[in-house]
């Protein structure tokens, strides 16, 4: 990873939290950068390049803190190569133990000349000398060869899961008694009440109530809270109520698109599709693993 997490944690700057940070008594090394070591650990391993540190970050502008995990130590940077510019935090990185604790001010105008405007912070201006400042606390590093070995097993077992999937998929349609055939892509449609309304078509606004599920149950989704509820995955802060979409003018997983076309309204099916017709190699989120098989439930509201 080239530009180093630096540049991915500032697309993350606008879930803000307020804190200050001191900008005094900050050293300059050679290079230009400015830092500060509040604690310091020598016999620490150090960041090599390739390696991952993992820690904590609290990242502040004008005394404003723009992106901080205190308290919830993650990996948050990969060391590069090499610096892409004076003062760059890459020099820091390096400089650091596992154990330390630094902070170090970086011109806001050379990030800005690596990054896209949107991802700067809002109160940023252009040749006003602003620093944005990365206090760091330093916990664990993954090397490179680590690294390298995670991701030899995630393709492994992705592999796996690859040549898996059929026999997965067969199982689920045996153990749960599915007795209609699959359409020519490979998704099962099973009609569990058939309704007399309008027929869902290209063009028409359809809202629909659904779940969605992975073949052992794990709820991924929903619009019914009594189906969160029952998962333990209800989410406070969300409004539960049925989704209305165009169809045809919003993208839909394949299985989806297919699965609910032609339905009419008032009809509560249930569509179970290979990963193929859904997120396939890619998977999505934290619960949707790479080459999952996905069961959905919607029931046809009403179309328009």
């Amino acid at each position: 990873m080239k530009k180093t997490l630096l540049f991915a944690t500032l697309a993350l700057t606008m879930t803000a939290l307020m804190t200050a940070c001191n900008s005094n008594n900050f050293k300059q090394s050679e290079n230009g950068l400015l830092y500060r070591f509040e604690t310091q650990n020598t016999e620490g391993a150090q960041p090599q390049p390739g390696d991952v540190l993992v820690g904590e970050l609290i990242l502040t502008m004008d005394g404003d803190t723009l992106f901080t995990n205190a308290g919830n130590p993650d990996r948050i940077f990969q060391v590069a190569e090499a610096p892409m510019f004076k003062g760059d935090i890459v020099e820091g990185l390096q400089m650091m133990h596992v154990g330390d604790r630094a902070a170090f001010k970086i011109p806001a105008d050379s990030i800005a000349n690596f990054v896209m405007e949107s991802q700067m912070p809002a109160q940023y201006k252009k040749g006003s000398g602003q620093y944005i400042v990365y206090d760091i606390t330093l916990m664990d590093l993954v090397t490179k060869d680590e690294l390298a070995q995670e991701q030899a097993n995630f393709i492994e077992e992705m592999n796996q899961r690859k040549e898996n999937e059929p026999a997965t998929l067969a199982k689920y349609i045996a153990d749960n008694n599915i007795t209609v055939k699959p359409t020519k892509s490979g998704l099962y449609i099973i009609v569990n009440k058939k309704g007399n309304g309008p027929k869902v078509a290209a063009g028409k606004k359809v809202t629909v109530n659904y779940t969605g599920r992975l073949l052992d149950g794990t709820l991924f989704d929903t619009s019914r809270e009594a189906d969160a509820k029952e998962a333990n995955k209800a989410d406070k802060g969300r409004k539960y109520e049925p989704m209305s979409y165009t169809v045809g003018a919003q993208p839909m997983i394949k299985g989806w698109e297919e699965g609910i076309m032609g339905q009419t309204v008032g009809s509560d099916i249930t569509l179970v599709m290979p990963s193929e017709l859904a997120y396939g190699g890619r998977g999505a989120g934290k619960d949707i693993m790479p080459y999952s098989p996905l069961v959905f439930n919607i029931t046809i509201e009403s179309v328009e």
